[in-house]
């Protein structure tokens, strides 16, 4: 093969306009080579001689001249071509199932590379250009292919209505359409070109599969949160589990221990009582052992017959036997009455102190959870007096002149914090030092604000109360009465929504005082504070919100 030979390919011979093997290849006065007839309907169509490809304005129509050269070259590149898609044909297999067949191959279809979308009705799948001897279709001069990867059915892409392409896309109705369609029933509707509106959904479709991959990852991060919250789980229950066997066997050697010092009292008041009763029967053991002999000796006498020797020896034996009066003398049982009681109560102290060391690791915990917390003066009773801050609140003697707004408690003086809560965990303290009575608590959102109002569960509070003084009760529905060691002078409450608990803790005490369990939240939960009325001065001391002091 010479070297021209090796150096052809099909760009050489491809006609500027139609893009397809020069036929009948001509010269113009530049210098440029078109098809024939491409170059002559291209003159035709417009309004002035130009050329295609240097854009040279000629005055008169050129005369055009046969490029005998070129159509010997073409002739020649045709002849090889033919040659080559001949062989390469007999080397290609036949398309499989699910491949587009080429819908130019005579006999044998093979699969096809490209399909032709708009072409004066050239909707043809084709195996390769110019692998067959001709193209698949003859084309218009002036128009160019568009070729895109092999597809079924290209019919489909046709209007019905104009056996049209459909190239176009109407954004008024939403819908494809063909060049016929523009101008007659979407004539006054926003059209565009197929291409541009492909382009904006694509960059649509990138801006979607970019949110979609945002969202992905969102995921991914909250899988990667759900398992690191279920490793902190694991951790807190395992220490909660190590920390919780800690204190029960502490608790089991208190008890163990408290049991055997029980049991060493009350065998060490048996073995008193045991080596008296030895003592006592050994000492008359041996005083029966002595008046034995004397009974011998005064036996032995009374049967002497010798009126000198029973004289002489009858004064000794008759003076009392050296005994002791036993009359008053016994072993009484040991009394164990309080013995069990004292160990019972020793034991209640032991693990009093134990349940204070664990409400202090508990307390350390749940004040974690803190949140500030202010009053909201539109919830206040209009006899209560709120400071500036938001955080004191006491019974006046006036009644102040407010709104009698939905969320304003009308007949009860109470108040409600402004910070709601409706998920997670919340905890905040509150000083009642000096007042003899007090409600404290949480309540949902739905309450009851006017008249009189129940404090139970049932009517959405879960609260705590003082009265008189002294009366402690938990108001649980009914209320349960509370028996505290001390007065508390500052009360914990701690909230956890998703597990419906609510707990009460007296601070300085370390004591937990009440707890609401299994409880059902449904709706925001407010912190609730009732300072009760002045009471002439015995109960002016406010309620105070206090800042919580988390220690280490």
């Amino acid at each position: 093969m010479s070297a021209a030979s090796c150096l052809r390919s099909e760009d050489q011979f491809l006609c500027s306009i139609c893009l397809d093997v020069f036929t009948d290849p001509v010269t113009t006065s530049c210098g440029h080579n078109f098809c024939k007839n491409c170059i002559n309907e291209h003159w035709n169509s417009n309004d002035q001689y130009l050329c295609p490809m240097c854009k040279e304005v000629f005055n008169t129509k050129p005369e055009l001249h046969i490029n005998t050269l070129l159509t010997e070259v073409v002739a020649q590149f045709r002849q090889e071509a033919q040659q080559k898609a001949s062989s390469s044909s007999s080397e290609q297999q036949a398309a499989k199932p699910g491949e587009v067949p080429c819908d130019v191959c005579t006999g044998t279809k093979l699969k096809a590379l490209k399909s032709c979308l708009v072409f004066l009705g050239c909707l043809a799948a084709f195996f390769s250009f110019p692998t067959h001897q001709e193209p698949p279709v003859k084309v218009s001069h002036d128009k160019r292919h568009q070729l895109m990867d092999p597809v079924e059915n290209l019919e489909d892409r046709m209007c019905m209505k104009h056996n049209k392409p459909l190239e176009l896309f109407c954004k008024t109705d939403q819908k494809i359409v063909c060049v016929l369609c523009a101008y007659t029933d979407h004539k006054t509707h926003d059209v565009v070109p197929l291409e541009e509106e492909y382009e904006r959904q694509k960059a649509e479709l990138g801006k979607k599969n970019a949110e979609i991959q945002q969202m992905i990852q969102k995921r991914r991060l909250k899988i990667q949160e759900i398992k690191h919250s279920v490793d902190l789980s694991k951790e807190d229950a395992d220490r909660e589990k190590a920390e919780g066997v800690q204190v029960f066997i502490t608790l089991k050697e208190s008890v163990e221990r408290s049991l055997n010092e029980l049991i060493e009292t009350i065998e060490e008041k048996q073995r008193t009582t045991e080596k008296q009763a030895e003592d006592n029967i050994r000492e008359l053991e041996q005083e029966i052992s002595e008046l034995k002999k004397r009974s011998s000796e005064v036996e032995k006498l009374s049967h002497s017959e010798d009126h000198l020797h029973l004289l002489q020896n009858f004064p000794s034996l008759e003076a009392a036997p050296p005994t002791k009066d036993w009359t008053e003398v016994s072993v009484r049982p040991p009394s164990y009455e309080g013995t069990v009681v004292r160990a019972v109560t020793q034991l209640e102290e032991t693990l009093s102190k134990e349940m204070k060391k664990l409400v202090e690791v508990e307390l350390k915990r749940v004040q974690q959870y803190a949140v500030d917390v202010t009053l909201d003066p539109d919830t206040a009773h209009p006899n209560l007096t709120l400071s500036r801050d938001g955080k004191q609140v006491n019974h006046g003697y006036k009644r102040k002149n407010l709104p009698d707004n939905p969320e304003r408690f009308s007949y009860c003086p109470n108040v409600l914090g402004k910070q709601s809560f409706s998920s997670g965990r919340f905890y905040f303290e509150v000083q009642v030092k000096g007042k003899t009575e007090w409600d404290l608590g949480v309540v949902r959102e739905s309450i009851n604000r006017k008249g009189m109002i129940t404090l139970r569960p049932q009517d959405g509070y879960w609260t705590i109360v003082l009265r008189n003084g002294n009366q402690y009760k938990a108001c649980a529905g009914p209320s349960v009465r509370l028996s505290l060691k001390s007065r508390p002078q500052k009360v914990g409450v701690f909230v956890d929504y998703e597990e419906g608990l609510v707990f009460f803790y007296d601070i300085d005490a370390a004591a937990l005082i009440y707890s609401f369990t299994g409880c059902s939240f449904t709706e925001k939960l407010y912190p609730y504070f009732g300072p009760s009325t002045n009471d002439g001065g015995k109960n002016s001391a406010p309620l105070i919100i206090c800042p919580v002091n988390q220690t280490a």
